[in-house]
């Protein structure tokens, strides 16, 4: 989160915070800046679980559409090749 911010600049900042805000209220903006980061971590965790778990869905969808085009076709080749052979005589006989 502060991956271009350096240890100089993190002083400057808690100097004008401890400016602006006072020893007394420092620690108490401190927790409620920590509770909103927390706070905002999670929630954006959570849609990131979501959108990945759509994604999923929706290859798992694809999947399965491909399966059952492809089962589709493998049964109706069997159906005609069953019925050509039927016509050639080599079919079953039934007595």
């Amino acid at each position: 989160m502060f991956g271009n911010i350096g240890f100089p600049e993190l002083l400057i900042i808690l100097a004008i915070a401890l400016l602006i805000f006072g020893p007394k209220k420092l620690p108490e903006v401190s927790k409620s800046i920590g509770r909103a980061v927390r706070e905002f971590r999670r929630a954006s965790d959570e849609i990131k679980g979501k959108i990945e778990q759509e994604i999923q869905a929706s290859e798992f969808k694809e999947i399965k559409d491909d399966l059952k085009k492809d089962l589709s076709q493998d049964i109706y080749k069997e159906v005609t090749e069953e019925k050509e052979g039927n016509k050639d005589g080599e079919g079953q006989k039934i007595s």
